[in-house]
């Protein structure tokens, strides 16, 4: 990491940025920054293989963007990320720090954007980002949370529970799938990730300023993006067109779509355990969350679901951080999509709420659940949704009736049944519980 104090790399064009740019406070992701540096180590790298760049220069070049690439200089890139719109100011930023870093000879623009635009590298430090940013943090997170959440519906399968519709009593489930239920949904959300990424893969290097290639060698693109493959293990695609991919920032805004629909699982489970675990007396109490903190200043004793908690609002969040990138990515014009930096500033703070959410709901919530079985088994023996399985021997008719008997009179539905002609064999196999959430087994 960058030292505390480090005299100022940047040039003129950051200053300029600097003063232009007064908006938030918050500076351009860190994983963009990082991946400039890859990004001109390797133009770098490959222009001198081409060529057109001397050896030595290439290679002061090359060691400087790498310290970038390795966060050794993360102070020197102070601009805000509002700034304008393709990324120039942080891309121009990038080349005045690396040239000031490779020494004497090494020209910010002539030799450190050699073959290059902010029009495409900046995008392509962006995509790359967030295609590493999701393989090597968001993805094992999911797993990692799917698969204990697995392990739970494997501990709660006998476990048989009241179902709930519309908030209202419904015929029995188990514990253990309605988590197999929610394992599923962290696996599929999973999956819709992994799908977009090979569109992010697909970057705009070599497009320069409009799509042409204008200024750069026809073969500088692809060594460039096999060099950064076999360094960082990421397939690193070719655009399927080069106009398409300079002119828009579809797979960013499609890789967001995927990460809201995490975010939306993520609050409906953690919504449900919250539920769950509510009372412990006057709630469902139907499990127990792990104890982590005091939950009131006041009341003492209290516990709250904290880390369900947290999650809704890391969700929250998420939602809104795609709408910002739904509206960034319809506001391309022509041949460039001006408010990258705004999708690159949400994308990568959605990867990293969700990743760290996702750790956080499986290591410090998922993991220590137990059941509480004198709950769920009242529970069960509650709902008067169990007179379902009447129908097929008395009809519907008449089961509702003994439905609304047993309501109004507070007595057990199988009492009702009985008395009002049901015979006892049909109440032995009908109102088996566990039968009746799993009537196919």
């Amino acid at each position: 990491m960058a030292t505390d104090v480090e005299t100022e790399l940047w040039g003129m064009e950051t200053q300029k940025a600097i003063e232009n740019f007064p908006v938030s406070g918050t500076t351009v992701p860190v994983p963009v920054i990082r991946w400039l540096g890859r990004l001109k180590a390797a133009a770098a790298r490959v222009n001198a293989e081409l060529g057109l760049l001397d050896v030595d220069v290439a290679e002061r070049i090359s060691a400087a963007g790498e310290a970038v690439a390795a966060g050794e200089h993360d102070d020197q890139f102070p601009i805000d990320v509002f700034q304008t719109g393709s990324g120039t100011s942080s891309n121009m930023n990038a080349n005045e720090v690396i040239a000031n870093l490779a020494g004497d000879e090494a020209h910010p623009n002539d030799h450190v954007n050699m073959g290059q635009s902010s029009n495409d590298v900046f995008p392509s430090a962006v995509h790359l980002a967030a295609l590493g940013e999701a393989t090597e943090e968001l993805l094992p997170a999911l797993e990692g949370l799917s698969a204990a959440l697995a392990v739970k519906a494997d501990v709660f399968a006998g476990t048989v529970k009241a179902g709930r519709t519309h908030l209202m009593d419904a015929v029995p489930v188990t514990l253990g799938q309605e988590f197999a239920g929610f394992a599923a949904q962290v696996r599929l959300g999973a999956q819709r990730v992994r799908r977009a990424l090979p569109q992010v893969s697909q970057i705009p290097l070599g497009g320069t300023a409009t799509g042409t290639g204008l200024n750069t060698h026809p073969d500088f693109a692809q060594r460039v993006r096999a060099a950064l493959t076999e360094r960082t293990g990421l397939q690193i695609l070719p655009p399927a067109d080069p106009f398409e991919a300079q002119g828009n920032r579809d797979a960013l805004v499609e890789l967001s779509g995927a990460l809201k629909v995490v975010a939306i699982s993520l609050i409906k489970i953690a919504n449900d355990l919250a539920l769950m675990g509510s009372g412990p007396r006057a709630g469902l109490a139907e499990i127990r969350l792990p104890e982590l903190q005091k939950g009131s200043s006041i009341m003492p004793g209290k516990v709250n679901p904290v880390i369900p908690e947290v999650v809704i609002q890391v969700g929250d969040q998420v939602v809104g951080n795609d709408a910002a990138i739904t509206m960034a990515g319809s506001q391309g014009q022509f041949e460039l999509n001006v408010r990258v930096p705004l999708i690159a500033r949400n994308l990568l703070d959605s990867i990293k709420l969700l990743s760290s959410a996702a750790h956080l709901l499986n290591t410090k919530c998922v993991s220590g659940i137990e059941a509480n079985i004198e709950m769920t088994d009242r529970h069960a023996e509650a709902t008067l949704a169990t007179a379902t399985s009447l129908n097929p021997h008395i009809g519907y008719d008449r089961a509702t009736e003994i439905v609304k008997e047993a309501a109004a009179s507070g007595r057990p539905l199988r009492e009702v049944a009985r008395e009002m002609g049901v015979e006892e064999s049909v109440l032995e196999e009908s109102l088996d519980h566990r039968r009746l959430a799993r009537p196919h087994d």
